[in-house]
């Protein structure tokens, strides 16, 4: 079912505008209820200001079985010079320790590279 990430209204099958609100339709398993998005279920394990570096980690990680979700401050509206943006990669208080040792297992197997 398709649900309104604005006001988190359902609807049928084949609706693609949410009617108060005006906002896109997402499908409903990429809608994050309120309560399963509690600030305390959730611990930022990464931080960098390349998106892909972070959505290859998501990837990876989503991969290997562990949920995560992104929080980008990066605003596409307002080009600026240099990239001042964070992004924070973030997974569930228990996955924690799965998840940083998978991303140090992936970081150990790419080559070396000079730090920009």
């Amino acid at each position: 079912m398709p649900v309104c990430p604005n006001c988190g209204y359902e609807y049928v099958d084949g609706v693609t505008i949410c009617l108060d609100c005006g906002e896109a339709l997402v499908s409903e398993k990429f809608f994050l209820r309120s309560e399963e998005w509690d600030e305390g279920n959730w611990t930022v394990i990464y931080t960098s200001n390349k998106e892909y570096e972070v959505e290859m980690l998501k990837d990876n990680l989503e991969g290997a079985g562990i949920p995560v979700t992104v929080l980008s401050q990066k605003d596409r509206n307002f080009p600026a010079p240099g990239d001042f943006s964070v992004i924070k990669l973030l997974v569930h208080k228990e996955d924690v320790h799965n998840a940083l040792n998978f991303i140090e297992q992936v970081k150990g197997q790419l080559p070396d590279q000079e730090e920009e």
